[in-house]
């Protein structure tokens, strides 16, 4: 499996499903753009921290950033 891409995927898929552009979600996670960005494009291998913490800002619990 390629876990960063169907992290990244999920977490565009509830970021548009909530209304918030990369810059919101980036602001709310306290995280960079471009960080978040990568993370979509499935080009970055975000930690459990990191995903964490996107989990939270969408409202969201961790399982589903890695549900396939």
């Amino acid at each position: 499996m390629d876990w960063p891409k169907i992290v990244g995927r999920n977490v565009r898929r509830l970021r548009r499903q909530r209304g918030f552009t990369q810059e919101q979600l980036a602001f709310e996670a306290e995280l960079d753009l471009t960080y978040i960005g990568g993370i979509e494009r499935g080009k970055r291998n975000p930690s459990l921290l990191v995903m964490a913490r996107i989990a939270e800002a969408l409202s969201v619990s961790l399982p589903k950033l890695l549900a396939d």
